[in-house]
């Protein structure tokens, strides 16, 4: 079992940035990838970044430039550096652990508004 708890979410003007936290923990030995989604009222949850064990990223469109994932396999941490927000970033963010078997675990996100 592994418990995800996410961090850093807020209110903040356009423009402005933010850094999202998730730590993990339980038996986090059985992580593999780790990822942000996010999820704005009456929308689906979709994928902002992921990033492999070994550091490999995979970011959305609108997140490229703007969005940094990394992650600190020691601290069992992950973050999501989110810069020159937009009032459309506003979404609840979710932070996600695969296991080795496929699994996912989920936390419970957090929440980020952006004022125009």
């Amino acid at each position: 079992q592994v418990l995800l708890v996410e961090s850093g979410g807020g209110l903040v003007q356009a423009g402005g940035s933010l850094r999202l936290s998730c730590v993990a923990s339980g038996i986090t030995a059985s992580i593999n990838d780790m990822g942000w989604y996010r999820q704005a009222p009456g929308k689906q949850r979709d994928l902002v970044a992921n990033i492999t064990l070994g550091g490999i990223e995979n970011d959305a469109e609108f997140a490229r430039g703007r969005f940094t994932i990394s992650r600190d396999n020691r601290l069992n941490t992950l973050y999501l550096q989110m810069n020159d927000l937009k009032p459309e970033d506003t979404a609840v963010y979710y932070c996600v652990a695969r296991s080795f078997r496929g699994y996912d675990y989920w936390g419970e996100g957090t929440a980020v508004t952006v004022s125009s």
